[in-house]
């Protein structure tokens, strides 16, 4: 019974909710003005004297009498109507008795009023009434609203998961095993506590996932909750903080109250860089309320009793900027670093993605995976998305290889774009990405062409891939200096074929000098010996990062300057002497790239293996 009043009133009060209120709000508003607009076009009646309107009535002009309760109404020979009133509880019969009126000879009409008339002239009066009263309340309830929501502020605002709308578990996870395998400890926990508490351990409070954009961090945490089975509350670093100050404290005091009373449990701060960064962190002014939200973080995960069995999990990408507070022993005691997916994972990751997709039984996903060294889970998903997306767009029943390479062009570089160049341009975009497959093929340690293209994709004119064929974990000075030289390949055709520079290679001049500086500063590979002159990492405490070296002289950082340049116009003679001696090849090349405007990987090397069996290659 007292189930049935609770959702009695309950759905009474949803009915007077924001939306229905201002309904019901619109009907009373128009019944009022429907009711005071019929009473304005009724036109009001003459009152006559009682003695008048009996001597209408005895000289004939009164063609119908109705008697209401003590109001007389007369309709006269014209058609008009006027009303008088006798007193109360005298018979209007009997008054036309005494008036010597034979109550016969008139068309007289008694019309007792019935409680259906009655409650329409109770409606009709209280109308207004009922009007005037409701519109206080809803005043009154939306101003009790906007107070509440102000006090509201400091509620958690976390999407809770729960078991049967937590779906995803570590199946759902292509690749990852030594992560999984990590965070299965902690599932274990949930489960089966007392296992642990037997050999004295205690719980873990909180694991941390480092990795770049895309790698899978918040799909490995959801998978972590529906493996356990428990309630998941999900908030991002950013949805703490609020113009109010004391807010982000608040909030993370409730998150951790309702996650208590939910144990077993699991917090999810995504993004956690954005409240948990080192306090003191550069010459800016630190952030207090900030600080707060952080503070309270840390004394939340210290209050955590042994038996709370509530785990926070938190992602970011960022890592070295938390602050240290946060990574010590009885916080965040794992740290899981993600990484790029290898071949492996990739081929997993592909397959999962590729369920209930129409591809064709020809393509080889050992090739796909091997083309997309660098892709994360995410560009792979994505990937595989915009083929969907392309073989719809071409009409096609299945998806085949020519979609899924311009769906990764088009992850990796971004949409084609038609141009309009003149065709000194497109010649002069030939003969640059001509210099850079040309040198990636004469150079050692460089990867083979993938493609090479003068047909304009994101800000360049023109692209040469030279992906990896297999994931390295370190790299040589040869292959630094090659990449180096092939980079800078596309200005020394240039200005070997056209006596001119053009601004098509700033990217390349970029890259290349990027990585001339870390070989300098990081490496050590340079004249100035096997010292790091650039970002310096406490080995004690990894997350402090020294953006800039505090312990170099002016002199020794012009030392690195000099060396950077000194690699660089060694690299760039180097490219501009090959060429030259490859002419021929090259003119080939850039011919047949502007007439085509898009050469395979096999197409560039069939022509330099021409060219290399005539004799008219030189290394």
């Amino acid at each position: 019974m007292n189930k049935k009043l609770s959702s009695f009133f309950n759905k009474k009060t949803s009915f007077f909710g924001q939306k229905n209120g201002k309904i019901f709000l619109l009907v009373i508003l128009f019944l009022y003005l429907l009711f005071g607009l019929a009473n304005s076009l009724s036109s009001p009646l003459e009152k006559i004297p009682l003695s008048e309107a009996l001597e209408k009535i005895r000289a004939g002009e009164a063609k119908e009498i109705v008697v209401i309760d003590n109001r007389v109404e007369l309709k006269l020979e014209d058609d008009r109507y006027v009303f008088t009133e006798k007193e109360p509880g005298a018979s209007f019969t009997e008054i036309l008795q005494n008036s010597g009126i034979d109550p016969a000879t008139v068309n007289l009409e008694v019309d007792n009023q019935n409680w259906g008339k009655v409650l329409v002239n109770l409606v009709s009066s209280l109308l207004p009434l009922a009007f005037t009263a409701f519109l206080f309340w809803y005043i009154f309830k939306q101003t009790s609203r906007a107070q509440n929501s102000i006090f509201s502020f400091g509620k958690s605002r976390a999407r809770l998961f729960v078991k049967g709308r937590q779906t995803v578990t570590f199946k759902d996870v292509a690749g990852l095993e030594e992560a999984k395998e990590e965070l299965k400890e902690v599932v274990d926990f949930l489960k089966h506590p007392e296992k642990y508490r037997q050999m004295g351990a205690r719980t873990p409070k909180g694991v941390l996932l480092v990795g770049p954009s895309g790698v899978g961090k918040t799909l490995l945490a959801r998978a972590t909750a529906g493996e356990a089975g428990v309630p998941f509350f999900s908030m991002a670093g950013s949805e703490f903080m609020e113009m109010l100050v004391g807010v982000g404290a608040s909030r993370v005091r409730d998150l951790f109250a309702n996650a208590k009373k939910a144990a077993p449990a699991i917090i999810f701060i995504d993004e956690i860089d954005a409240i948990g960064r080192r306090r003191g962190l550069g010459v800016m002014v630190s952030h207090d309320e900030r600080e707060q939200t952080l503070n309270q973080i840390l004394v939340e995960m210290d209050g955590f009793e042994p038996t709370d069995r509530v785990v926070v999990i938190a992602a970011t990408n960022r890592g070295d900027l938390l602050d240290p507070a946060l990574l010590r022993p009885g916080r965040f005691d794992r740290r899981i670093t993600l990484t790029l997916p290898d071949f492996q994972e990739r081929k997993a990751i592909l397959k999962l993605h590729r369920r209930g997709k129409p591809f064709s039984s020809r393509i080889s996903w050992e090739k796909v995976a091997r083309q997309t060294v660098g892709f994360s889970g995410a560009d792979l998903e994505n990937m595989l998305n915009e083929a969907a997306i392309l073989a719809a767009r071409r009409r096609k029943k299945t998806i085949g290889w020519a979609e899924i390479e311009e769906a990764a062009l088009k992850t990796k570089l971004g949409p084609q774009k038609r141009r309009l160049q003149s065709e000194e341009d497109k010649k002069i975009t030939a003969y640059h990405e001509g210099g850079h497959a040309l040198l990636s093929f004469l150079l050692p340690k460089m990867d083979p062409v993938q493609r090479v293209s003068i047909v304009s994709r994101g800000m360049a004119l023109g692209y040469t891939l030279i992906p990896p064929q297999k994931e390295r974990f370190q790299e040589t000075k040869t292959y630094l200096l090659s990449h180096i030289t092939t980079l800078l390949g596309g200005r020394a055709a240039e200005e070997i074929k056209f006596k001119e520079l053009t601004t098509g290679a700033a990217m390349d001049l970029q890259q290349a000098t990027r990585i001339a500086r870390r070989m300098v500063t990081d490496y050590g590979m340079s004249r100035l010996g096997p010292v790091n002159l650039g970002v310096q990492i406490d080995t004690e405490d990894w997350t402090k990062v020294y953006l800039e070296p505090q312990d170099i002289s002016p002199e020794t950082r012009a030392k690195v300057d000099q060396e950077v340049k000194r690699i660089i116009d060694d690299c760039y003679q180097r490219a501009k002497k090959l060429l030259r001696e490859n002419e021929e090849i090259l003119d080939q090349l850039a011919e047949k790239l502007a007439k085509e405007e898009t050469l395979s990987g096999e197409e560039v090397k069939k022509l330099l293996q021409r060219g290399k069996r005539k004799g008219k290659i030189k290394k």
